[in-house]
Order: C-alpha cells, then sequence, then structure tokens
C-alpha cells in the first residue's frame, strides 16, 4: 500500500510539473514566429499526428490560437491552422508583406525617401511599431512600412 501512495505522489508531482513547464506566458491569442529553417505543422497536438505543412520558411510570423503542454495551434498568413511544439517557434516579432508591394521609407513618414520595395510574400523582422508605421528589416535592409500593409504582430 505504501508503493502505491508513494508511485501516485511522484505521478502527481510530474503531472502538476508538466502543466507548470508548459504554460504560457501570455494569454492567447499572441504572436509568434517560426525559430528553424524547417518547421512542421500537425494536425494534432502530437508527434504522432500527420503534417499538414512544413514550413521552410525561418521567421514567418505565425498566431497563436491555443495552447496545449508543449504545443501550440497556431495560424499562418494564409489562415490554416494547426498544432507546432513550441521548441519551433519564437517570441521574434516578424510580419510578411500582404500589400502588391509596400516602400520601405527612410522614416516613418509618406514623404520620406523610398529606399526598398518590399513585394507581397517578403518577411522581415519588426523592431519598433507606432503611428502607424513599423520598422522593418528585410536581411539588414532596413525601413519603415506601414502597419497596414504587414501581417503580423502589428494586427489586433
Amino acid at each position: 500500500m505504501r508503493r502505491f501512495w508513494m508511485v501516485a505522489g511522484a505521478l502527481g508531482a510530474l503531472t502538476g510539473a508538466g502543466v507548470a513547464i508548459g504554460a504560457p506566458n501570455k494569454p492567447v491569442p499572441y504572436w509568434a514566429s517560426i525559430s528553424q529553417d524547417e518547421a512542421r505543422m500537425r494536425v494534432g497536438p502530437s508527434l504522432d499526428y500527420p503534417s499538414n505543412w512544413v514550413y521552410r520558411r525561418r521567421d514567418l510570423p505565425v498566431k497563436v490560437v491555443q495552447v496545449l503542454g508543449l504545443w501550440r495551434k497556431v495560424e499562418d498568413p494564409d489562415g490554416a491552422q494547426g498544432w507546432m511544439h513550441v521548441r519551433l517557434l519564437s517570441d521574434t516579432p516578424t510580419a510578411i508583406v500582404k500589400a502588391d508591394v509596400a516602400p520601405m521609407h527612410e522614416s516613418a513618414s509618406d514623404g520620406a525617401a523610398s529606399l526598398y520595395r518590399a513585394e507581397r510574400g517578403v518577411v522581415g523582422r519588426l523592431s519598433d511599431c507606432s503611428r502607424q508605421w513599423c520598422a522593418f528589416d528585410v536581411k539588414g535592409r532596413r525601413g519603415y512600412v506601414k502597419a497596414s500593409d504587414l501581417w503580423g504582430a502589428t494586427d489586433k
């Protein structure tokens, strides 16, 4: 009988630890980005489920819509939803250009010089979003883009 209670106590401690480890630090939905060069989105929250998408795009923004242990149900820029392991995700704020062309300006103003033109589908990192503009970095090319031209950490 004593052995039963020791095993039951150990299982209870492990179960409690698993819940604490997998608990999110922020309420859903929240923004994340893919942290690996290849990441699989699965039909369910386990490696036992088949992949429905394979992403080969580090920094692609995703919206986390549900949390289950170490798994996150995410939505991609096209609206596809599925599950990813937390190790495949990062808190790095990123966005993808949703406009046909998004001018990258020297400063956060329509009148500022245009440095680059980012086409639909270009992914970059965000460092500051205020007053409807975001500082956008695409592999070292930096400029300011209208937040309305992006999908990612700027959307509500």
